[in-house]
């Protein structure tokens, strides 16, 4: 396998993690690509991806053998591999939540995602996914706080999050995903021009580990307020495809935006 993560020339010196990382993750978000742009990804950034979420149920409606191809390649460059949340949200609703969690296991999705962004269901019965998903032998359980509809979103209050955030690390997940979709516009810790609310971010890590935090941050803005309030070791999510190599240059300060935060004269 390629080692994408030298330099051809060094100029920056950031202390970056390494695969395979338990902070500093970069997810991207899969939404249906087929497999030759697959191959362009993982033959261009694969080391600077940690997993790779299939969008909400995209891939339900895609061959079989596709998906199964995909996973393949994804786990050969040790990318873990995930379902949407929603997919699950939609197993529940119509009382099917056991036989679709062994189906993902059966298929070879090597994480979980556990949300509640559609469905109402109380702590003790996530909790209980949690463990489930755990029993399972999923490497890594990951849940998502916070609602689909902005309306709904904004009706949460933070301390409601915090509290559902400690409860699902206490139940066994690893990270928490904080709900941004893929617009992260106008809803969880952004407002409506997708600009990041500090003080919602600021209550949150304050009670909560920064490393158990994955955040949604689909825009090149929100990627760079949280790579310099937390330094180039954020854990990010729904990264697009395209923007992994992006990302990785404001992570490192070879980009304008952080080279000089980041890059010091010897």
């Amino acid at each position: 396998m390629t080692n994408h993560n030298k330099q051809i020339f060094k100029l920056s010196e950031i202390n970056r993690t390494q695969k395979p990382r338990i902070e500093g993750i970069t997810a991207i978000i899969d939404t249906g690509q087929g497999l030759p742009t697959t191959k362009d990804v993982i033959e261009s950034a694969a080391n600077y991806i940690d997993y790779c979420k299939f969008g909400w149920a995209t891939w339900l409606i895609q061959p079989k053998n596709l998906l199964k191809k995909k996973l393949k390649l994804y786990h050969s460059h040790r990318i873990k591999t995930l379902s949407g949340g929603s997919a699950l949200e939609a197993a529940i609703i119509i009382g099917k939540t056991e036989a679709f969690l062994e189906t993902l296991k059966t298929l070879g999705f090597t994480a979980i995602e556990i949300s509640t962004g559609v469905v109402n269901i109380s702590s003790q019965e996530k909790s209980e996914l949690i463990k489930k998903a755990k029993q399972l032998g999923f490497q890594t359980v990951i849940t998502e706080v916070g609602r689909k509809i902005k309306t709904e979103d904004a009706q949460l209050k933070i301390s409601d999050r915090i509290k559902q955030i400690q409860t699902d690390l206490d139940s066994g997940a690893d990270y928490v995903t904080i709900e941004a979709r893929e617009s992260g516009i106008g809803i969880g810790p952004y407002d409506e021009e997708g600009k990041v609310k500090e003080p919602f971010i600021e209550e949150i890590v304050a009670k909560i580990p920064s490393q158990k935090i994955i955040w949604e941050a689909p825009l090149k803005s929100q990627q760079l307020w949280l790579i310099t309030r937390f330094g180039p070791n954020v854990n990010l999510g729904n990264i697009r495809p395209t923007d992994v190599i992006p990302l990785e240059t404001l992570r490192i300060g070879l980009r304008g935006d952080t080279m000089t935060k980041f890059l010091a004269k010897k």
